[in-house]
């Protein structure tokens, strides 16, 4: 079995635990995901299956987020799952305030990623440390916000800010509720997440572990084809004899100067997906080398 499931990944469980549910459904042993989501969080969470494991890496970074900002409100975790650290109840927040703060938070920027996370320092998880009562300095990092969409206001002992939210890998949406109430001085986490696109992947096209499992009893189950989520990737065409010797890791030369560095997704005079080439320079011609090659009837 060869492609991706666009996986709705359900509160309390981890993305780890996602894979590991596949992997039991499915039978298989070479299953991975694209772009963790925090076990409170809902959403999309694709999930590579067979050999499509090594087309992950080339999946479009850009994700997509409905989130729920709770301010007067600051946890250790940056979410409601912590403990709290500091409580001011019926701050006086005006919705224009943060229309003229947001706009801080749009292109590259500097981020802190919360101290329970992922991220590894000397071989342990943050979190891990973190729950050890070790103190971790977290360094900051750059990412990139596309744009943040205001959606909705909630007034209140605990005002909540519903935003969309689009941007590149990497970013914390948990660092954004906290930093948002940093700057208004009156402390935000975030209440509630649901990725909306990951990875080419949307909401509105994903099955529940439950829907899957179903799907799998009753023989429907069909695997979303390798080459649909990579669809920012420019295509090439290979004649038959060209297409077995790039097959067998040679490289093709081609007459046309193409960009150096550019992935590509390369198919055969059948239009079957091979895998993932990229252009390269070599003896002054533009090559194309085989960097993932596909078995489709694996």
């Amino acid at each position: 079995m060869l492609g991706f499931l666009n996986l709705n990944k359900s509160a309390g469980l981890t993305s780890h635990d996602c894979v590991a549910r596949v992997r039991r459904l499915l039978k298989l042993k070479r299953v991975g995901h694209g772009g963790t989501l925090d076990p409170a969080a809902t959403g999309v969470l694709p999930i590579a299956i067979g050999k499509a494991t090594r087309l992950l890496q080339y999946l479009p970074e850009i994700k997509a987020y409905h989130a729920k900002i709770r301010l007067g409100m600051r946890t250790t975790t940056d979410d409601l799952e912590g403990e709290i650290l500091e409580r001011r109840s019926h701050c006086q927040i005006e919705l224009e305030q943060i229309r003229g703060i947001l706009p801080q938070f749009i292109g590259k920027i500097e981020q802190i990623p919360p101290i329970y996370s992922a991220i590894q320092r000397d071989g342990k998880r943050m979190y891990e440390l973190a729950r050890a009562g070790k103190k971790v300095e977290v360094p900051p990092r750059i990412v990139e916000i596309q744009n943040i969409e205001i959606l909705n206001w909630h007034p209140g002992e605990f005002p909540e800010l519903d935003v969309a939210i689009a941007c590149g890998g990497g970013t914390y949406i948990r660092a954004i509720a906290r930093d948002l109430g940093a700057l208004l001085d009156v402390g935000g986490t975030l209440a509630n997440l649901v990725r909306v696109k990951s990875c080419g992947l949307e909401l509105t096209d994903s099955m529940t572990l439950e829907e899957l499992e179903n799907a799998i009893v009753k023989g429907e189950f069909q695997p979303i084809a390798p080459e649909i989520p990579l669809q920012h990737l420019e295509e090439i065409g290979l004649e038959a004899e060209a297409a077995k010797r790039w097959c067998q890791g040679q490289k093709i030369t081609n007459n046309k100067p193409q960009k150096t560095g550019v992935f590509v997704r390369v198919y055969d005079e059948k239009k079957d997906f091979l895998g993932i080439g990229k252009w390269e320079d070599c003896d002054r011609e533009s090559k194309l080398i085989p960097k993932t090659v596909l078995v489709s009837n694996e």
